[in-house]
């Protein structure tokens, strides 16, 4: 692993010096009709300002799109956190963080036309006085606009396999003006894949062929949404923010084998999952100046009813009864939090106080069943199933943040959660805890146009509630038999970036990163031979992140740019079933993205092609490993007309060299270090091309 971060790191600093001098060398040389790609305003405090006009030749719709092109930038969205926590993604707008939970940053973007963008600032986290941020930060400033509508819609199909899509897409329309601002916004997602078809082998220990089955899977999923916000600004400053959506899921997934056996009565293998839902979230900010600072309230609340149902069924060719079995299952979930944020200057800095409560619940109702041989299915016994987990978590944190002269930032912060776990139901156990949070962040111009951060932070994972509670996979024969003493993984996370402005050759940006988790969560041995979720001590990653814009002009490649990301990571963690050390399971350790895009000069044409690649470690369950991953090469190619009508129509097609979904499969008689292998089972199917055709436009 050292090897490959010390050669990573060794081509970015190279790249990053020998462009800008070459630059140096060109300028005199150059004509000065080269169309130029994004160029920003470069400030004193090492702010960078682009203006709309910077991305006129790639015709964006709305401000996602232009950020899409911000030279070395990448946008991240929300991570997940608990609660609503301090900030994570790193885009504002309007200064502001978003606290939306179910309609993220790229929503939010997505619905904010061109003609409102102001410009974009990117600027370094540290430096904003808002708690949690680090790293470069984009700040997208709007303008008002009386009334303004945007749509997108989306269609896709595959030649095999997946049914097409015709129905994929959104509608927005917003108004601002002096004090109100709102959106309103009916989308469709659309999910319409298959891992794909073919076939795949099982053999037993000795490597004899057992069967061979021919297999076909499919998934179609709608899933409509409906949403609005409003921001009302009164005579004397308060701010006031709400927002809400309301969204179904539809969803169904297929896995029809024909199995062919060596020995024995050929069967048809018949599985369908099947879920529908319904959810919705409400939210709303208030803001008011109170005494030396500003006090922000917020509130949200979530709730997800869904119910679920799997069948497994054979069906045998010499007429015999079927045999198969059903999972089904009725979960609601919610959450709701309160949180108060109050900052203020003081002792020539910005200081914040957080505090927050937070309260998460899971109910689930689930039962297994056999089919008799009349055809109906009976109940059976599942006791562990059936139950409810809540959360009652309470976290305080102050933040200082102050300039330290010389282009140099700080932003520390301090404090504590507080948690009740309570799981009712089988084994039914109550548990509270106290956890140590907080951060530092160190941002560094050391000159224009070279960026250093460093960001050291403990942090406190989410769990996911389902696994206090016994489930099973009808499609693999799997079983998780609940846990319901997990607690949630704590987290020393510690971050390195360093951000080169390239000048007209573009810019690169390596992070240097590592995580030393406690508390890891990983399949752990429990009573009766079974399986479950459960905590580990530690477990450790660390890896290097190489993301680079490049602009081609100067090499006489006119309004063409390359996208260049490179990720490689090292993980370790003590195996609990053999107490060996090995990777994390099922990981993606290696990652590379290249993407090649040219907007031809003088037209209202676009064309671009890709390639993705990402490796995939073995997974491990303590009754079985293997290799479960797609691709691992998928490139694609698109091309775009900016002007249809007033209109952007772009089609890409995915997959162009035939990328697969394989799995490799060893499944034991019991626990893998000490049980004779049961069989193997090898799988290859065909993924097909994807072809998708998007319309963006206003009115």
């Amino acid at each position: 692993m050292r090897n490959y971060l010390t050669s990573v790191a060794a081509i970015a600093l190279v790249v990053a010096a020998h462009p800008a001098e070459a630059q140096d060398a060109a300028t005199a040389s150059e004509p000065d009709d080269i169309a130029e790609a994004p160029d920003a305003i470069d400030t004193a405090s090492g702010k960078r300002v682009f203006l709309p006009s910077d991305f006129a030749r790639f015709a964006p719709r709305n401000a996602l799109d232009m950020l899409g092109e911000v030279p070395g930038f990448t946008v991240r969205g929300e991570d997940g956190q608990r609660g609503l926590g301090q900030a994570s993604a790193n885009v504002l707008i309007d200064g502001a963080r978003i606290t939306n939970k179910s309609e993220g940053i790229f929503t939010q973007l997505q619905r904010i036309g061109t003609d409102r963008v102001a410009r974009i600032e990117i600027v370094e986290g540290a430096t904003l006085g808002i708690a949690g941020l680090s790293g470069q930060v984009a700040n997208v400033i709007t303008r008002p606009d009386p009334l303004s509508g945007r749509f997108t819609y989306r269609a896709g199909f595959r030649p095999k396999y997946a049914d097409p899509s015709f129905i994929g897409g959104e509608v927005s329309l917003s108004g601002t003006g002096d004090t109100l601002e709102w959106t309103v916004a009916l989308a469709n997602g659309v999910g319409r894949g298959a891992s794909g078809g073919g076939e795949a082998f099982i053999f037993d220990r000795d490597g004899v062929l057992l069967e061979t089955r021919d297999i076909r899977t499919q998934f179609n999923g709608d899933f409509p949404r409906v949403s609005g916000q409003v921001q009302w600004t009164s005579p004397g400053g308060m701010v006031i923010n709400a927002n809400g959506n309301y969204r179904r899921e539809y969803e169904n997934f297929t896995d029809d084998q024909f199995r062919d056996l060596t020995i024995g009565v050929d069967r048809q293998r018949n599985f369908e999952n099947r879920n529908r839902g319904w959810a919705y979230e409400l939210g709303g900010d208030i803001q008011v100046g109170l005494g030396p600072g500003k006090l922000k309230l917020i509130g949200l609340e979530r709730y997800n009813r869904n119910r679920g149902r799997s069948d497994s069924i054979l069906v045998f060719e010499d007429g015999r009864a079927d045999v198969g079995n059903r999972f089904a299952s009725f979960t609601q979930s919610g959450e709701r939090i309160g949180r108060a944020e109050y900052s203020w200057a003081m002792l020539g800095g910005d200081w914040q106080l957080d505090t927050e409560a937070a309260f998460n619940r899971l109910d689930r109702t689930a039962q297994l069943f056999n089919l008799d041989q009349s055809g109906d299915f009976v109940k059976i016994e599942f006791p562990n199933g059936t139950g409810g987990v809540t959360e009652d978590r309470y976290e305080t944190i102050l933040t200082h943040s102050r300039s330290l002269g010389d282009g140099l930032s700080l932003q520390i912060g301090a404090g504590a959660e507080w948690s009740t776990i309570s799981q009712s139901g089988a084994g039914g156990l109550t548990r509270s805890f106290w956890r140590p949070k907080g951060s530092l962040n160190l941002a560094w111009q050391v000159e224009q146009g070279l960026d250093l951060s460093l960001q050291v932070a403990r942090t406190v994972g989410q769990l996911s509630f389902g696994d206090f509670l016994a489930s099973v996979s009808l499609n693999q024969d799997q079983m998780n038999a609940g846990n319901v003493e997990l607690v949630p993984p704590q987290t020393w996370e510690i971050d390195f970036e360093a951000v080169k402005d390239l000048g007209k050759w573009g810019s690169t940006e390596l992070t240097v990163f590592a995580r030393l988790i406690e508390d890891y969560i990983e399949f752990i041995p429990v009573e009766g031979g079974l399986e479950t979720r459960g905590n580990i001590d530690s477990a450790t990653l660390y890896g290097i992140r190489w993301n680079s814009t490049f602009q081609l002009e100067r090499i006489g490649f006119t309004g063409a740019q390359l996208e260049v990301t490179l990720q490689l990571e090292e993980s370790e963690l003590t195996d609990p079933l053999t107490g060996e050390m090995r990777s994390f399971g099922g990981h993606q350790d290696r990652e590379v993205d290249v993407e090649l895009r040219h907007d031809v000069p003088g037209s209202n044409w676009a064309w671009g092609a890709g390639l993705e690649y990402n490796h995939t470690l073995p997974y491990f369950r303590l009754g079985e490993t293997g290799f479960n991953y797609e691709g691992p090469t998928y490139t694609y190619a698109f091309i775009e007309h900016k002007d249809v009508f007033g209109m952007t129509a772009n089609l890409s097609v995915f997959n162009l060299t035939d990328g697969r979904a394989v799995q490799d499969r060893f499944v034991y008689e019991g626990y893998r270090d000490r049980s004779p292998l049961l069989f193997r089972e090898t799988q290859d199917l065909s993924v097909q091309p994807i072809f998708n055709f998007r319309l963006t436009g206003d009115f």
